[in-house]
Order: C-alpha cells, then sequence, then structure tokens
C-alpha cells in the first residue's frame, strides 16, 4: 500500500491563485502609499511649505502661498459628524430590530432594501443632498441661515448612505451572540428590550464598536456628495449651514482643471490625500484594537 502524499494539482494552483491575490493587494497598497508619500514629499520640499503652515494655518490657497490644511479638515470632520449623528442611532436600531424582533419574513425583506440604498450611486445622493434635503433644511430653518451648498445638508445624506454599512455590520455582530444568553435572560424575567439593550448589545460590543469606526472612516472618505452639495473653496467655519469644501470634495475640484505636472497645486493633492489616507489608517487600527480587545468568545 502506497502511503506517500499525492501531488493534488487543482489545490496548489488554487493556493497559488489565493496567494497571488493577497500579493497583489499588499502590493497595490504599497504603491499606492509609496506614490501619495513621494509626491508629498515634492509639495513639502517647496521652500514655501512647511510643516507648521500646514497643520497651523487656517487659510488654503497653495496658488498665492496659503497652506493651512484646517479648512479642509474641519468641514471634513464637520460633514462625518453630522453623518454618524444620523447613521449611527438609526443604523444600530436597524441592527437591533433585524437581529432581536423581526420574524424571518421581515427580515428577508428589509434586508434587500437596505442593500439596494447601498448600492445607489453616490451622485445621486449628493444632487438628492442639493435638491431636497438643503430646500428642507432652508424651509426650517431660514433662508438666511441656510446656504445653497452647506455641509449639513451634505453630512445628513452622507448619514443615509452609510446607515446600510453600520446595520449590516452591527446586525452581524448582534447575531453571532449565543442564544443561550438570550435564553439565560429571558428566565431570569428580562423583557425583550432588556435582553436586548442590556444583554445582547454589550456581547457584541466589539463588533459594534468597529461597525462604527468603519462607518466613520466611509464617511470621511465620501467624495461625490460633499463635491456637490457640501461648497467649492475652503472655508474655515464651524457653522454646519455654510459652505465649506471638504479634503475630499477639494481634490475632485482642482484635480479637474487644468494642473500642470510638478505644480505646487498638484502635489498639494497627494499631500491632501496623504493626510486622509493617515485618518483612515489611524482609524483602521483602532477598530482591530478595539476587536481584540472587547472581544468576547463563547464555548
Amino acid at each position: 500500500m502506497d502511503l506517500r502524499r499525492k501531488p493534488r494539482i487543482a489545490e496548489s494552483v488554487i493556493q497559488g491563485f489565493l496567494f497571488l491575490c493577497g500579493a497583489i493587494s499588499i502590493l497595490t497598497t504599497l504603491g499606492i502609499v509609496y506614490i501619495l508619500g513621494r509626491e508629498s514629499l515634492l509639495f513639502f520640499a517647496n521652500e514655501e511649505v512647511n510643516l507648521l503652515k500646514f497643520f497651523g494655518g487656517t487659510e488654503w490657497q497653495p496658488t498665492i502661498g496659503r497652506f493651512g490644511i484646517w479648512p479642509l479638515v474641519t468641514a471634513t470632520l464637520m460633514a462625518s459628524l453630522i453623518a454618524m449623528a444620523v447613521a449611527l442611532p438609526i443604523g444600530l436600531c436597524v441592527a437591533i430590530y433585524l437581529s432581536e424582533y423581526a420574524p424571518q419574513r421581515t427580515r428577508s425583506i428589509l434586508k434587500p432594501i437596505l442593500e439596494v440604498l447601498a448600492g445607489i450611486p453616490t451622485v445621486v445622493y449628493g444632487y438628492f443632498a442639493l435638491t431636497f434635503m438643503t430646500p428642507l433644511l432652508r424651509g426650517i430653518f431660514g433662508r438666511e441661515l441656510v446656504e445653497i451648498y452647506n455641509t449639513a445638508s451634505a453630512g445628513i445624506v452622507i448619514g443615509i448612505l452609510v446607515i446600510p454599512l453600520v446595520s449590516s455590520m452591527s446586525e452581524d455582530a448582534l447575531s453571532a451572540v449565543p442564544g443561550s444568553l438570550r435564553q439565560a435572560s429571558y428566565g431570569l424575567g428580562a423583557t425583550r428590550l432588556e435582553t436586548s439593550v442590556r444583554i445582547v448589545l454589550p456581547a457584541a460590543l466589539s463588533g459594534v464598536a468597529a461597525a462604527f469606526i468603519v462607518a466613520i472612516s466611509r464617511a470621511i472618505g465620501e467624495t461625490m456628495i460633499v463635491a456637490i452639495a457640501a461648497g467649492a473653496g475652503p472655508n474655515f467655519t464651524f457653522s454646519p449651514f455654510r459652505a465649506a469644501e471638504t479634503m475630499t470634495g477639494h481634490i475632485v475640484r482642482i484635480s479637474g482643471g487644468d494642473l500642470s505636472y510638478d505644480s505646487i497645486d498638484y502635489n498639494s493633492i497627494f499631500a491632501i490625500g496623504l493626510l486622509l489616507f493617515l485618518l483612515t489608517l489611524s482609524l483602521n487600527v483602532l477598530s482591530q484594537w478595539i476587536v481584540r480587545r472587547f472581544r468576547e468568545e463563547y464555548e
């Protein structure tokens, strides 16, 4: 009887293909980081630019020597915070309903609807923010207060865009909690709401927190909605009802013009892109830490 290991060609091919896919993903990420870093160094190598001006100024006009990044950063963070104020509570409530309350038939209807919501092109969301949400806000708060282009309408619509991401990831985390915890809670006389909020949600805290952080990263990186509805032109303001340009919106606007290669405006795009990359990378690292720190394992 031959007990020697026989070669499995098909399995080796599949293993090699999977390794190739992983290697391509890693190399692509490294290539993006290399390009961003190289072009950003060209920007900071300019004698007019330094880190003090970049992080200490409040006016962004590279063509006239103004390199303060904070107008773009504050607009980005303001739109993202508004989006999270919309997406996180609604998405979590949807997830709790789907996981703990909805019967199977209702869940089979609502889940595809959420997936369709996530599949709508973001440019459609952008015009929805401009033509529906902005007039609605102007009707509520007044035309004198709310400008036609504003970060509030863009942030609200970004929140609507992110709701499926939050609800889907949170629902997966809640559904992964063992049913024995629910049954034990019911056996002690707890209601369904008490079980959902005090037992299931804390047990799925790591997954829910990771969903929140991924959603924040998605909101920070959103482009078309803010490019259409938030306004054009850097504006250092903390009012959500005024026009302000985000980092992604600024990249879209100036890269669509006639920029000469190696100009200061051209190199500034990569400096902004590198800052965006570092923001989202930090959030992803934080997400992984939270998952490892608060993860619950059940036998």
